[in-house]
């Protein structure tokens, strides 16, 4: 059984390789797309959304609604990719660390 000191190293240990982990995630981006791709959005794997990409075609007053609808439908679907990509990270981050079974993150 590991010493009180022991489990303390381990919990900073793995509160070090949680925040780079996480920091890592600001620097990953995924792309959303709606429309066919005459829509689209990169946010990083944290959710910020870095930029927007709307298609010439689209630029018409009358299909305003229909923009807007594909605007937050490509936002949700980056950050859908978003989620998947970090619980990936995190998945790699956790493989590599010595956890006592049952022991969940973050704490």
């Amino acid at each position: 059984m590991p010493s009180i000191d022991e489990i303390l190293a381990m919990a900073a240990n793995v509160q070090a390789e949680l925040t780079k982990a996480q920091a890592s995630l600001d620097g990953i981006e995924v792309e959303g797309s709606a429309g066919g791709g005459l829509v689209k959005v990169r946010a990083t794997a944290k959710g910020t959304m870095r930029g927007i990409m709307i298609d010439d075609s689209l630029l018409v007053p009358t299909d305003k609604t229909l923009l807007e609808d594909m605007i937050v439908a490509a936002f949700n679907d980056a950050r859908a990719k978003a989620d998947a990509v970090s619980t990936e990270e995190m998945g790699k981050m956790k493989s590599g660390l010595p956890l006592p079974p049952g022991f969940k993150l973050p704490f």
